[in-house]
């Protein structure tokens, strides 16, 4: 969520590929005044609720932070990382001191836990889950989308409008695990994984590199919603071969 309403990019704004899915959608939202309308009806259906947001600046984005802390959110992510909208995240994933300073200026507004979310196309994402950490970030989540493109032969043009956009799916969670570990052999704060999760042994790589949670995005398109049912239910099973009594037992055990 933004300040402002946000349309997005025109179409196409989303391409299916062999190993996941290519996305330019634009950050398209109604804006953080209505998205109080949202989160009210989320929470009479018993949800908890992580609300993301984004801005151009490090005030915008506590700015943004401060309204939706009002709506009974649990925690914020703060969306420092999207790779194809121009000035509302991807230059800032890039800037260790920007990622620690745009995280301080939303803790100094709010009072529910922050987790800065992170870019794969960095060389080294360690250091900036570092910076977040200076900058007071509650949890880490890692990662985001990895800039990517894909061209239509037929029409001898990108496939997307935006011509290149953020790849998610299968393709991405090999990164994303890597990233994790990397980040827990740095940081003391909890790390959401985020990227290609579809199965539970795809949450338990995750978990086991460090992961206290994931995330589940791509895997909804193709599997509906009840993906989430299905790596809880898998996820237990494979807990219980490998002789570990809860989740919190195997997080972090690749490091051993």
């Amino acid at each position: 969520m933004g300040p402002q309403p946000r349309e997005g990019y025109p179409n196409p704004t989303i391409v299916e590929i062999d190993a996941g899915l290519l996305n330019a959608v634009g950050l398209p939202n109604p804006g953080v005044v209505e998205y109080e309308h949202e989160v009210k009806r989320a929470h009479a259906a018993g949800a908890v609720i992580i609300g993301s947001v984004y801005g151009k600046d490090a005030e915008e984005y506590a700015a943004v932070a401060a309204k939706m802390s009002t709506y009974g959110v649990a925690a914020i992510e703060l969306n420092l990382s999207c790779p194809h909208a121009k000035g509302l995240g991807t230059e800032i994933a890039q800037d260790e001191a920007a990622v620690r300073d745009f995280t301080r200026t939303v803790k100094d507004v709010v009072d529910v836990p922050v987790f800065p979310k992170l870019s794969p196309n960095v060389q080294d994402i360690a250091s900036f889950a570092v910076a977040a950490e200076k900058g007071g970030a509650d949890g880490i989540v890692a990662v985001n989308t990895l800039k990517a493109m894909a061209i239509t032969p037929e029409l001898k043009m990108p496939s997307l409008a935006n011509k290149f956009g953020g790849l998610s799916g299968p393709a991405l969670r090999p990164i994303g695990v890597r990233a994790v570990y990397d980040i827990c052999e740095k940081v003391h704060v909890p790390v959401i994984g985020v990227g290609g999760v579809g199965s539970g042994r795809d949450a338990l790589e995750y978990i086991m590199a460090g992961a206290s949670a994931v995330q589940v995005g791509t895997a909804i398109l193709s599997r509906g919603i009840g993906v989430f049912n299905e790596i809880t239910k898998e996820m237990a099973l494979l807990l219980e071969d490998a002789g570990f009594r809860s989740v919190p037992e195997a997080v972090g055990v690749a490091h051993a």
